[in-house]
């Protein structure tokens, strides 16, 4: 960072004394910007852009228009015996790629996959872990000009079909089962009724993780090895547009079947690029990892590592399991130096009295990234004194929706407890007032008033774009309003205090309401519920609201099945932590669930716009409820 802030000065024949003086040019000169880390991130291509951009709209602005390349290529530019994955699981020994290696089972997957006539535009979707054969699979995937979407094995079948049923695969990519937490899951009954519902998957190409002989019972399959099994061709990347789809990701269905939102190959290795190497001060001999699985943005976003050359460590399995240690021994047998994370983990580690900084060599360790929630002030001190005194804590926010970070850390700038330490380069990042108006050290909501190119390119079936432009700009016209509150302080530092919108984010992982709903819809014993999150321990806990059936009792018995229902629809990270009966759930005039206005009653907030509701004098049984101060 320091380097190319000298760099910047230089050239421009400007004298940028701070972080803060770069930030203002990069969102003052948004075109010199990113054609400076275009040209800093060495972008392979095989026709350069006429133009950087046109457009000043940031749903509809044009970037880098003319240029040709390819994303797998740009991330497998290294092809040789350094270590580029390191893989550990609960119930596997660990696995070892070399670049050399991960080069050539990418161009022996890309060859299988083209046998299977998958071509550019067609989807490859994968129902899979976090372990390397996700990684090659994209890479291939992506090689070809096939777009790439993927969700972690714990959802359930619904969950599943609500994706990848709306963007219609070619190839499913799944593990048999998974292991978490000591126990093993068998996926073959779910992939057999994906397939069965989804009439565009013409081959299932499986990993077996839990059975050797799996293959034989999933339709359509045939084995990862088989599909692997020429590794002489050699590996040919398809040079496309800069905006060419390369990763679907989804919303959390707050209101309704996740939204289908498409990110360009382009704008995704640029932002990740500026991110990883001056953020983050990421170098090739660096191990970075962070805890996530395949359903989480993170988890694209740490595989763009390997456009560094840094070594990429994974695990599949849970980060508690046989205990709280096991990340922390990674990071000393590895020699990990960036670890991410959530304030979930820092929290449970901080409870359980953990001194990780004591009980392993943790010399490696440079930094330690953390995303999903605000962290507060209590893990920044808890890392300082029992893990390291000289780590950079870096607190991360961003989203799904752009793929990347708004707000995130900075090697050159103090680390506050309880704050983010800046800003993103060229991401002009403001709070709004609800007047529209940015304001210094006030909260609001965090708005982006300026074209980026990692926006989503557009979402899945969404021809005229209206559901993207009511998704961000309709509350502010023109500008992208991201759904948290925020206050950027007078010196340059980010506190976020969640979301602002009905989504939950319990852990750091982001659930829509709409899938904790379906599967009560089908119990009788429900008549109505609303679900919110709340904040609790330094996190949010889901909680869900019930009004019960004529002659029912919330009993344990009917807690127990209401939660079942909830984690064999969706996922366990769905099943509330607490559930509670009420008489009556707030509803719009039109008939819409209220979350929001629950959330603040339950938060001791002010609920504006009262005359919105048919029913509001129902918010007054969710005020001062003792069940909530209760674990």
């Amino acid at each position: 960072m320091a380097r190319y802030l000298r760099h910047i000065s230089q050239k421009n024949e400007l004298d940028l004394q701070s972080y803060g003086d770069l930030y203002d040019w990069s969102t003052n000169n948004i075109k010199d910007f990113w054609k400076s880390i275009w040209e800093l991130a060495q972008v392979r291509h095989s026709r350069k852009f006429n133009s950087i951009l046109s457009g000043n709209e940031i749903w509809n602005a044009n970037w880098f228009e003319g240029a040709q390349l390819n994303f797998a290529e740009n991330l497998l530019r290294f092809n040789d015996n350094h270590p580029a994955i390191v893989s550990w699981a609960e119930n596997r020994e660990p696995v070892r790629y070399l670049y050399s290696e991960l080069n050539k089972n990418v161009g022996a997957c890309a060859v299988g996959l083209r046998k299977l006539g998958v071509t550019k535009d067609d989807r490859v979707a994968a129902f899979i872990s976090n372990i390397p054969e996700a990684i090659i699979a994209m890479l291939a995937t992506t090689s070809i000009g096939a777009i790439w979407s993927s969700c972690s094995p714990d959802f359930g079948f619904q969950s599943v079909l609500d994706r990848f049923g709306q963007i219609k695969p070619k190839v499913l990519i799944a593990a048999d089962g998974y292991v978490y937490n000591g126990k093993e899951f068998d996926s073959t009954p779910r992939i057999n009724q994906v397939v069965d519902a989804i009439a565009s998957i013409e081959k299932v190409i499986v990993i077996p993780l839990v059975n050797s002989d799996t293959a034989s019972k999933i339709k359509k399959s045939i084995s990862w090895i088989e599909l692997l099994s020429d590794k002489t061709s050699q590996l040919c990347f398809e040079q496309l547009s800069f905006d060419h789809p390369v990763y679907i990701m989804y919303s959390s269905g707050t209101t309704g079947v996740p939204k289908c939102i498409v990110h360009g190959a382009g704008g995704t290795l640029l932002q990740h690029f500026k991110e990883h190497y001056l953020h983050t001060n990421l170098s090739r001999a660096d191990v970075i990892t962070y805890y996530t699985t395949c359903g989480w943005m993170m988890w694209n976003w740490l595989v763009s590592s390997l456009s560094i050359g840094a070594t990429i460590f994974i695990y599949d399995g849970s980060p508690s399991h046989p205990n709280l240690n096991v990340l922390w021994k990674a990071i000393e047998d590895e020699k990990i130096s960036v670890f991410g994370t959530s304030p979930k983990f820092l929290v449970a580690c901080q409870n359980r009295r953990l001194k990780p900084g004591m009980e392993f060599d943790l010399s490696s360790l440079k930094t330690i990234l953390s995303t999903g929630s605000p962290l507060t002030a209590p893990q920044y001190e808890w890392v300082y004194k029992d893990v390291k005194k000289d780590v950079q804590l870096s607190s991360i926010t961003g989203g799904t929706d752009i793929l990347s970070c708004f707000a995130l850390g900075n090697p050159l700038l103090p680390v506050c407890a309880g704050e983010i330490q800046c800003r993103g380069l060229g991401m002009k990042v403001e709070a709004f007032n609800d007047k529209g108006e940015p304001v210094i050290d006030e909260v609001g909501e965090l708005v982006c008033t300026a074209p980026f190119p990692s926006r989503p390119i557009y979402f899945w079936d969404d021809a005229d774009k209206k559901k993207y432009k009511a998704a961000y700009f309709e509350h502010f016209p023109g500008v992208w309003r991201h759904g948290d509150f925020t206050k950027v302080t007078d010196y340059g530092t980010v506190i976020v205090y969640g979301r602002s919108d009905a989504t939950l984010n319990p852990g750091g992982v982001r659930i829509g309401t709409a899938e904790i709903y379906a599967p009560l819809e089908a119990m009788s014993e429900i008549q109505d519920s609303l679900v919110i999150g709340q904040k609790w321990e330094d996190d949010i806990r889901i909680v869900l609201f019930v009004v019960l059936a004529e002659s029912q009792k919330l009993n344990n018995g009917l807690i127990d099945r209401i939660k079942k229902s909830i984690r064999n629809s969706a996922t366990p990270r769905h099943v509330p932590a607490k559930i509670i009966q009420v008489t009556d759930i707030p509803h719009t005039i039109n008939g819409k669930k209220v979350e929001i206005a629950v959330t603040r009653v339950v938060h001791g907030m002010e609920v504006p716009n009262l005359d919105a509701l048919a029913n509001p004098q129902s918010l007054e049984q969710f005020k001062n409820l003792p069940e909530l101060n209760k674990a």
